[in-house]
């Protein structure tokens, strides 16, 4: 007799986006050109952080540990989902399906760390300018980098270790285009009462948590700068916090607007549509709001054009 615990299928199929056939080559190429333009944007900010001497300060070090964990965010979906459309083979293998989870929660997870670590730099930029070196030290920084990448490790493990004891029978077929953590567990033909109630605590310890703080933070800012209201303190705010106060809304937006829900009242079409949202175009659109926005990182492209140009003869 085949134990409860053991896992009775070998592979699960992703349905992937809900286009027509004939529409497939169409969203290939629109979901191809979104990867690469998410790897090269975040990978540029990497690379102008790396090079440029006056942006290795704590907002900067945050910010390209947010690029690396949006370039790996995307990673993690994408291909397959290109695979998916270009040779319309759905199938995943069960371990390579939890390690897609695996990694989807790894740094779905760390991008809330860091966005809140960042929401903690401005508050004490703003409210604590004099003292900001001292409060915001580089050995804190890199701390508060470490801790989250441990924290996010642990979380995505825990769920990928419970995942791995539920029993899978005769319905194999996840109606995503990823392996997503809440479509494995109803798929699952064995008890979930643990595994849900994991989802339940730990997500609001990772996500819910992390977004009060964060909100919390800009109230403390906000009332720092009525306290001394003029046109030049708002513009400082909205200068100094406004990218990442269009990063947060994406991520949190989307995200919530999905899990936050009540299951009932999502569709496949709308279920898919969030996912893309805050998988696809949030990582993408991120290195755009941080360069156009910032006038350091478009002087340290200039910088490093002008450093790197080869002189005509």
């Amino acid at each position: 007799m085949t134990e409860r615990n053991q896992t009775l299928i070998s592979e699960f199929l992703l349905l992937g986006l809900p286009v027509k056939p004939e529409h497939q080559s169409l969203f290939y190429a629109l979901g191809l050109a979104m990867y690469l333009t998410t790897v090269l944007g975040n990978f540029t900010i990497i690379v102008l952080i790396r090079l440029d001497p006056h942006l290795h300060t704590p907002m900067y070090l945050l910010l390209s540990n947010l690029s690396l964990s949006d370039l790996c965010f995307s990673s993690v979906t994408m291909p397959k989902l290109l695979q998916n459309l270009w040779s319309q083979v759905p199938a995943i293998s069960y371990t390579g399906c939890l390690t897609q989870m695996y990694f989807f929660l790894y740094f779905g997870d760390l991008e809330s760390f860091l966005l809140l670590a960042m929401a903690y730099d401005r508050y004490v930029a703003i409210c604590f300018p004099l003292h900001y070196s001292s409060l915001m030290s580089p050995k804190l920084c890199v701390g508060l980098v470490a801790l989250s990448w441990v924290l996010t490790s642990s979380h995505a493990m825990l769920h990928t270790l419970l995942m791995a004891r539920l029993s899978f029978c005769e319905n194999n077929v996840i109606p995503h285009f990823f392996c997503d953590l809440s479509a494995l567990v109803k798929l699952a033909c064995s008890d979930t009462h643990v595994n849900e109630l994991v989802i339940l605590i730990m997500g609001c310890l990772i996500i819910v948590i992390p977004f009060l703080l964060i909100v919390l933070s800009y109230t403390r800012i906000v009332s720092s700068i009525l306290k001394v209201l003029s046109v030049r303190s708002i513009h400082k705010v909205f200068s100094t916090c406004g990218s990442h106060l269009a990063v947060v809304s994406l991520f949190y937006g989307t995200a919530g607007a999905l899990y936050l829900s009540p299951s009932a009242d999502n569709s496949r079409v709308k279920e898919t549509v969030m996912s893309m949202m805050y998988t696809v175009v949030t990582p993408m659109l991120n290195p755009f709001i941080y360069s156009l926005r910032n006038r350091d990182m478009k002087g340290a492209l200039r910088r490093i054009f002008y450093k790197t140009k080869i002189p005509v003869c």
